[in-house]
């Protein structure tokens, strides 16, 4: 069995497809019973081996679904894509304040690791939105919340799955723009990118460098939900539905696909930087890569972001999510050569005060 990222592979012992919470709950005691890991695993969106195990694999999709919503929050199954989400809660005129840029990925997955999003600069990470969780926390169902067993609450948002298999989660939900516009400015280096990303006032906000002839090229993202004014700088614009540019990623996704880049190895690494250290960080890392150690369709991304109550998220005061999601293409480098280069990445983030974000691609 493989994940997304497609460098580890493992057998699992056995394959659970639980149907229930309870469901969840009699194969933790049977993996428990037999000595085995149990790893939850959704849309299997890990990038290096996170959603694997050789022990028994709970695959989470059969806790789909999406009920109770109402004005201000709605309960979706672990197993539930915010793609369902979405669908389940756009009708009501309703959405969660942060998503995923992609949203194939779950409810259950993207809590355990934090999930971080566009919207992450104002309201923190999809973890912060949580109001309650049902979670199977040594051998039985329990239900949690941050005054209902906060112990637990904070110790399986951002836990990967480690203190307990959340089963489902009930959700903030905020009104929903009906057009959103995105504006494009560029910037002169990573510095400028961070000050852009800090001082505009747009309600969802992304940094990316990209490959050009002169080395890399440096963008913001900022996206208004509302009226307000063009940011300074702007040299394109887009308007677009709200969910069209939820979904924005689904036609790169379609081509990358057709092309064969979908299923390469994804060797990604995700730092957390601290803000007044993170363009030497990020510039200091560009100066050793090219194009041909990032992959013929890999992304460099860069979000300022605020992080509210989520201990096991472990990221430092005024964080930086600093993202190198390489591919692996032919005539590019090697999945090694691109694991070292991560963990040389990791070990200058510890060194300006940093920590891995876990859910990429960092050998130990």
């Amino acid at each position: 069995m493989r994940d997304f990222g497609g460098i580890v592979e493992r057998s699992p012992a056995r394959v659970v497809r639980p149907r229930s919470a309870d469901d969840v709950a009699e194969a933790l005691r049977e993996a428990r019973a037999r000595r085995l890991d149990a790893v939850p695993r959704g849309c299997g969106h890990s990038t290096f081996g996170q959603s694997l195990t050789g022990g028994i694999s709970l695959d989470m999709r059969g806790l789909a679904g999406v009920g109770d919503v109402s004005s201000g929050h709605a309960v979706a199954g672990a197993g539930t894509t915010w793609r369902e989400v979405l669908a389940a809660t756009l009708p009501h005129g309703l959405v969660p304040p942060v998503l995923t840029d992609f949203l194939d990925v779950t409810v259950g997955g993207t809590v355990s690791a934090g999930g971080v999003g566009g919207a992450s600069h104002l309201h923190g990470t999809q973890a912060d939105h949580v109001l309650a969780l049902d979670v199977v926390s040594g051998g039985r169902v329990v239900s949690c919340a941050p005054h209902v067993r906060a112990e637990l609450f904070d110790a399986v948002r951002g836990g990967l799955g480690r203190h307990g298999v959340i089963t489902s989660a009930t959700l903030r939900l905020v009104p929903a723009p009906e057009r959103v516009l995105t504006c494009t400015i560029p910037c002169r280096d990573a510095a400028d990118l961070l000050r852009t990303q800090c001082e505009v006032a747009a309600d969802d906000v992304s940094g990316r460098v990209k490959p050009s002839q002169d080395g890399w090229r440096y963008e913001v993202k900022a996206t208004l939900y509302g009226d307000g004014p063009v940011p300074p700088g702007t040299a394109e614009t887009e308007e677009l539905p709200f969910l069209a540019f939820a979904d924005r990623m689904r036609p790169d996704v379609e081509e990358l696909v057709a092309l064969g880049e979908w299923a390469r190895p994804h060797p990604w690494a995700m730092v957390f930087l601290p803000r007044d250290r993170a363009a030497d960080v990020i510039e200091a890392t560009l100066k050793e890569m090219t194009p041909h150690d990032l992959g013929l369709s890999g992304v460099i991304l860069v979000k300022a972001l605020r992080v509210g109550h989520v201990p096991m998220l472990a990221a430092p005061p005024d964080p930086v999510l600093f993202s190198v999601l390489k591919t692996a293409s032919p005539g590019c480098a090697p999945v090694p050569d691109m694991l070292a280069a991560n963990r040389a990445l990791l070990d200058r983030a510890r060194a300006a005060g940093g920590t891995e974000y876990r859910v990429g691609a960092i050998p130990e």
